[in-house]
């Protein structure tokens, strides 16, 4: 979550209201956060010098805006550029998609190929076990169960196959001129 807050507050300085707007308005698309989640990051990032309060407006409420540092500037562009971390696939390859014209045109597409190297590995995962499960005896009381194990599985094939597909369509238009 924290990269996330950084790239919209690279987008533009925000207050902590505009950065719940910004993710009910588009990040909510792939990334589920709460208010209390958005304001430990904040703190977080604070703390570790990444952003700053920008001003402090006047009034009851004293609304505080936020910015990047230089180094939550240098944090983004590691984060976008670096290789995809954890479990979620499909969040970790949507995050950096949705702020990639934050990256100058010539890292674009280097991201975009470390994220299909990752839905290539995984799938691969999916698939040996895949195979493997072919080669399990079924006891006849799991077998309900297991159909819709299987199922489970073959939904998760057909999406790492879609998205690896998607990606690749997108890195052959964005690698070719006039798009």
């Amino acid at each position: 979550m924290a990269h996330v807050i950084l790239g919209l507050l690279l987008i533009a300085p925000q207050s902590f209201y505009d950065l719940i707007k910004g993710f009910e308005a588009g990040v909510a698309l792939f990334y589920s956060a709460s208010s209390g989640s958005i304001k430990r990051a904040l703190d977080t990032l604070l703390a570790r010098g990444l952003i700053e309060v920008a001003s402090i407006e006047a009034g009851g409420r004293g609304r505080k805006v936020y910015r990047l540092t230089d180094a939550g500037r240098e944090e983004f562009r590691a984060w976008m550029t670096g290789e995809l971390a954890g479990p979620d696939l499909e969040t970790a390859a949507l995050s950096r998609l949705y702020f990639l014209g934050l990256l100058e045109p010539v890292e674009r597409a280097p991201v975009l190929r470390r994220i299909t190297a990752r839905i290539e590995t995984d799938l691969a995962a999916l698939a040996a076990l895949d195979r493997h499960l072919d080669t399990v005896d079924i006891p006849d009381e799991h077998r309900d169960l297991a159909t819709f194990q299987r199922a489970t599985l073959d939904y998760g094939i057909a999406s790492h196959r879609f998205a690896l597909d998607w990606f690749r369509d997108h890195i052959d238009r964005h690698e070719t001129p006039n798009h």
